[in-house]
């Protein structure tokens, strides 16, 4: 356990673990119904609980690590709470290495703050609920029902051979009621997914910059794409379980693969593609919710001799368009709809939008532009919330 040196650690010790003669014993809170806990073997910053790598889950206390002989104290390069973490030696979504912490049953928002680490995901439950967390101290947070009185959480792959690191966890109960808010969650791969830190990143998916353009009353956002991923891999690698886990009736699901796809080193035919795409669908659409797919955009350089971007032959678009039509979803034909945008403001504008030197990813203010199409078009098309 990490404490404070000094009177003032001597009382919060006193105050969260309950002291000989005063007959008090409360896990650690920071308001009611609010949990911050502040990981590590360095000094504890005001208004969280320390923990260190060797504290073990005790049911009188209420958290702990469930196998603290797979953690250990490590130093981090950020300030305050991310200047030290604790490193998860086991990982994987189903491990039970997890940090714990005993909540009454609701809906928890749940905040992470990673410590050093070039690429981390977040599980909880387990399945996936942050993919792929980018760079020292990065931050984000999620919203998870509990249901049996616990929240078994950890660090595990976002890259294999990174290390797996966690500086800070703030959980705070949002409702009584243990199901999430109207949710849209996406799937999807580099040019969908989030970058880090969130809201000032250089290169950037549409997934991440899509809140700015939906009624935060009426939907959050769960991006869980990532990147370099293809169908076969989003069905089969733990994103779509989370998906399917949690997704409910009026709950949106847009689905865009395909650029990875094509890459002859996946060895996925468009056949292929196609089918691992329907059997989403079908999955997602079997919970009651609503399944929008998405063709890619094209590269910044498909301008023809009259100066028109067009890049409809690309990632297996005609797949995409023959699964809307044959499941019944709606469809957002990104691939037209940037083409159109990118022809109106002209060649350098375009380039302007996308990585230096990269004609596929855009930057930030690229994906707030693609984020801005998806949008629009989705109102267009009657759904509501944008």
């Amino acid at each position: 356990m990490k404490w404070k040196k000094g009177l003032t650690g001597m009382l919060l010790a006193a105050f969260l673990w309950g002291a000989p003669g005063l007959g008090i014993a409360a896990p650690a809170y920071a308001a009611a119904g609010e949990y911050k806990f502040d990981f590590g073997g360095g000094t504890v910053e005001a208004g969280y609980t320390g923990v260190s790598a060797s504290l073990s889950y005790d049911k009188a206390r209420g958290y702990g690590f469930r196998t603290p002989e797979n953690m250990r104290n490590v130093s981090a390069s950020g300030a305050g709470v991310a200047s030290d973490a604790v490193q998860f030696l086991a990982t994987g979504t189903k491990s039970e290495n997890t940090f714990d912490v005993d909540l009454p049953p609701g809906l928890y928002e749940v905040s992470v703050t990673l410590g050093n680490t070039s690429r981390s995901s977040i599980a909880a439950e387990g399945v996936y609920q942050v993919i792929n967390m980018t760079g020292n101290g990065a931050k984000d947070r999620f919203q998870i029902p509990v249901t049996d009185g616990q929240l078994n959480l950890l660090v595990t792959e976002g890259k294999e051979g990174a290390a797996f690191t966690l500086s800070a966890l703030e959980i705070k109960q949002l409702s009584g009621n243990p199901v999430t808010n109207r949710t849209i969650y996406i799937g999807g791969d580099s040019t969908v997914c989030n970058y880090y830190p969130l809201n000032s990143s250089v290169q950037a998916g549409w997934g991440q910059l899509l809140p700015a353009f939906v009624n935060p009353n009426t939907f959050q956002i769960r991006n869980m794409a990532s990147g370099g991923q293809i169908a076969r891999g989003f069905h089969q690698d733990g994103q779509l379980e989370a998906i399917v886990k949690y997704i409910k009736p009026g709950d949106y699901f847009i689905l865009q693969l395909g650029i990875n796809d094509t890459n002859p080193k996946h060895n996925e035919s468009e056949a292929e593609f196609k089918d691992w795409m329907r059997d989403m669908i079908r999955q997602v659409k079997a919970k009651g919710a609503t399944v929008i797919l998405s063709t890619p955009q094209g590269r910044a350089t498909d301008f023809n001799a009259n100066n028109v971007h067009n890049a409809e032959h690309r990632w297996y678009r005609s797949a995409i368009l023959a699964l809307a039509q044959e499941e019944q979803t709606p469809l957002v034909d990104l691939n037209v709809l940037s083409s159109a945008y990118f022809t109106s403001i002209g060649k350098e504008a375009t380039l302007a939008l996308y990585m230096n030197g990269d004609s596929l990813h855009p930057n930030f203010a690229g994906a707030r532009e693609l984020a801005r199409l998806v949008a629009q078009d989705l109102k267009r098309q009657g759904l509501n919330g944008f």
